[in-house]
Order: C-alpha cells, then structure tokens, then sequence
C-alpha cells in the first residue's frame, strides 16, 4: 500500500522500519522540523528522519498542518493509509480524511485507560500492574479512535518508563504491521469502539513533579523515581546539591534502624543506599550529583564517602 508515515521520536522508529521491510511503498514521512540539540545545539534531525534519510524515503517537516499549501502537498500523494506513531503535531480532520483506506495510530497504553502525552509514565506512577499497546483509528478528538488490537505488557518493579517504551515501541511495530497486512488482504479491518466510561488521562509530565518527598511511602517513591527514567529524572537534595535518583526499589528486608529514622535519613549502605521514608525503605541503585556522571550506588558511596545518618531532603 501507498503509506504516509508520521513520526517522530525513537518511539516510532521500529514502526517506520517494520513497514519498510514488509515491502509498503512510504510515499511521504511527516516528522517535525530538525531541532538544536547536544552541547553544540547543532540543529538535529529526529530518529524517524534519520531512517528515511537512509531508505531514500521522501521527507517533509511542516511547523504545523494547517497552512493550505501543505495540506495540498500531502494530498498530492494520494495515499492509500496514513500511519501516526507519536508525530507530535496536530493533524486536522482534512488531512486525516485524506487517506482512501484511513488513519491509524500506536497508542502506547491499553485505551481507554491512558489518552494523553505521557501514557507511560501515569501507568507506573499509579502502581498499574499491566500497560501495553493499541492500534486504533485515528479521529479527531485526542486518543478515542476505535480500537483495532491491543498487547498487554506487565509492568515489573525492575521497570522503568525507558524499558517499557522499548518494549511498546517494537510490540506496537509489529502490531501495526499486522493490521496493514489484514488491511491489505481484505480492505477491511474491525474495530471495536472505546468505553467512554473508563476514560483516564495521561497529562503531560512537569519537572516539578520529580521532586522526592520523602515523607511518602517508598513504594510511592520508587514508582516516581521508574516513571522519571528517562526523563525529567527523579531529584532530591543531598548535602545542598540536586542530586538525580535514576533508579530505586523497595527493600524488603526488615532493618531495625528505620523504627528512629527520619524521613530521607540513610540508614544502611552497602549494594544500595538505603533510605527511610515515609514507610518501609527506598533502595537507591543509581544516582548522579551535579557535574558527575550517573554512577551505581557503591560508586556514589566511595566517590562521596557517605555516611550512615546523612540526610535527603
């Protein structure tokens, strides 16, 4: 089939490859404009740009979609499908009535659990058991095409939003190559309309909601620190500095020093440094002070010579 690929973000890269090697003809990728990016701020093409760069595949980047004349190059190509992995720009309901067979997106969360920017995020930072991926139809209101399939995925204590989103990324490619090969074959793909009443959102995710309180209970923070990996990374002071907590679990063994403990005092160092918190004790694994690079935790204890007793705040 003729397909437009709209995409962004290494997110949809698995997607834009799987469809290459099932031999559709990608007659346009939409991707946003390259950006300033790295210490130099040279401006920076996209992952999904870099792909089709390689494959010789055309490639247009509008600031926005709305202007007429770029609407009119996208219809020049006459596609039979436009697929939306996590493009970033609004697409107006011409543009998506465009396509002769339609509109279809990878959505990275079971919907209509998690519509929204950062579906990823919320299903950690709420103690989900399971995350995962649909293809749906896209429409114009944010997230509520009909569902065409779905992959759960569980959500492990180990997990972080980097390892689900590969995980998403490369089930939701292959999802999507199936429901364009069943599209293919017969021109038709059923879908199943989304429960309204089961609707949650996943807003965007703010740098102030990275900030550790330590009075909380360390599975609260444990799921705050998983959800921030990669980004915006969980922080709290440490000895008067901003100090990046990449990843922590729960430690399940009893320690007898937490029954005195502060909130965010250390009690224990070893493997981990251990934190008291609101209940129970955060393990920290991985850490970074200002200036340094992200280190394991017995790294950062020899590096900083920490001390049992020291505070977080």
């Amino acid at each position: 089939m003729k397909i437009i690929f709209a995409g962004t973000p290494e997110f949809a890269v698995a997607a834009l490859a799987v469809l290459i090697q099932a031999g559709h003809e990608i007659v346009m990728v939409l991707t946003q404009p390259d950006r300033p990016a790295g210490r130099g701020m040279k401006l920076s093409a996209s992952p999904v740009k870099q792909l089709a760069v390689q494959h010789g595949l055309r490639v247009y980047q509008p600031v926005s979609l709305k202007p007429e004349d770029g609407q009119a190059e996208i219809a020049a190509v006459q596609c039979d499908v436009m697929i939306v992995a996590a493009y970033g720009l609004i697409i107006p309901t011409s543009v998506l009535n465009m396509p002769t067979k339609g509109c279809y997106n990878i959505h990275g969360s079971l919907l209509p659990r998690w519509r929204g920017a950062a579906p990823i995020h919320r299903a950690i930072l709420a103690g989900d058991a399971e995350t995962g991926v649909t293809i749906m139809k896209v429409v114009p209101k944010l997230d509520a095409g009909a569902m065409i399939s779905k992959q759960a995925i569980p959500i492990l204590e180990t997990d972080t939003t980097q390892t689900l989103h590969d995980v998403i990324s490369e089930q939701g490619a292959l999802l999507m190559a199936e429901a364009m090969q069943t599209l293919q074959a017969t021109g038709h793909v059923a879908a199943e309309q989304q429960d309204e009443s089961l609707v949650t959102y996943a807003h965007k995710v703010e740098k102030a909601e990275a900030v550790l309180d330590w009075k909380k209970p360390a599975v609260e923070l444990s799921r705050q620190i998983r959800a921030f990996n990669p980004f915006p990374v969980a922080t709290a002071q440490f000895r008067g500095n901003t100090c990046r907590i990449w990843f922590a679990t729960v430690l399940e063994e009893h320690v007898e020093r937490v029954e005195h403990a502060e909130a965010g005092e250390i009690i224990a160092l070893g493997q981990a440094v251990n934190v008291a918190c609101g209940q129970q004790v955060l393990s920290i694994q991985a850490l970074q002070m200002p200036g340094g690079k992200r280190q394991d935790a017995m790294q950062f204890i020899q590096g900083q010579h920490v001390r049992v007793g020291e505070i977080f705040k």
